[in-house]
């Protein structure tokens, strides 16, 4: 099973693989790092101290912004995460979250009747580079005032040579890929190159939502497998019903 996640958030995945007498294959396919400016992130981070509300987009977003927001919060402030993994990570980090929708995504975060009427409310919105663009547009629409805070950098990662050794050995290596976002979709292509293209586009993909699902299959992918959420239990569920499915 390829992973595809960024190295430090493999590792759960892989072990529940190992235990289930798979064989996880690391394949980082994005790099994450922190802002580019940091002291500028910091800056646009001390309005957050008059703000109503406060999404976490992930648990990257949590681990890059924490040490960046002022010490003093309001005690009243409002704490969203986008999914469970988010919401555990502000949990550690001493930040309850107060909403978590139960679909993970933005689209999920939006039906919240929480963020229904936000005319007035000064929203900040912690994220990554290049992230989708529904949630800060849907929140103006309903009249917030949104910050958009880049915390955390993804990067492609120079693994060249061992996407070339991947492509050579895909069929020995390669079962069943895991994808559990866009980006990682895309940085895939591009590291894989025509070659690991075509072996991609026919090997069974398991990704983390509907959106996705349709995404792979603008790319040409030709077995598309939903896991119920982007969680390593429920993608390790989706596995084990993808290896029984070609016995």
């Amino acid at each position: 099973m390829l992973v595809t996640r960024p190295e430090h958030q493999s590792e759960g995945l892989c072990d529940l693989i190992q235990a289930a007498h798979g064989r996880p294959v690391r394949f980082p396919v994005i790099e994450i790092l922190g802002p580019a400016d940091k002291q500028a992130a910091r800056a646009q981070l001390r309005g957050a101290s008059r703000a109503d509300l406060l999404i976490f987009v992930s648990a990257n977003a949590v681990q890059y912004a924490f040490p960046l927001l002022p010490e003093q919060l309001p005690l009243d402030i409002g704490i969203a995460a986008v999914g469970t993994a988010t919401a555990r990570a502000l949990s550690t980090s001493g930040l309850e979250p107060t909403l978590v929708p139960e679909r993970m995504d933005s689209e999920g975060l939006l039906a919240l009747p929480a963020l229904q009427a936000v005319g007035g409310k000064s929203i900040f919105i912690l994220r990554g580079n290049g992230g989708r663009e529904l949630l800060p547009d849907t929140l103006k629409e309903r009249g917030a005032e949104v910050h958009k805070v880049e915390v955390y950098r993804r990067v492609l990662p120079k693994r060249q040579a061992a996407a070339a050794n991947l492509v050579r050995g895909w069929e020995q290596l390669v079962h069943v890929v895991v994808a559990t976002s866009n980006a990682i979709v895309d940085n895939l292509y591009r590291l894989l190159g025509s070659e690991g293209a075509q072996r991609l586009q026919t090997t069974p993909i398991i990704v983390v939502s509907q959106r996705m699902a349709d995404y792979v299959v603008e790319r040409g992918c030709e077995h598309v497998h939903v896991a119920n959420s982007a969680t390593d239990t429920d993608v390790l569920a989706t596995l084990c019903e993808v290896e029984e499915s070609l016995r």
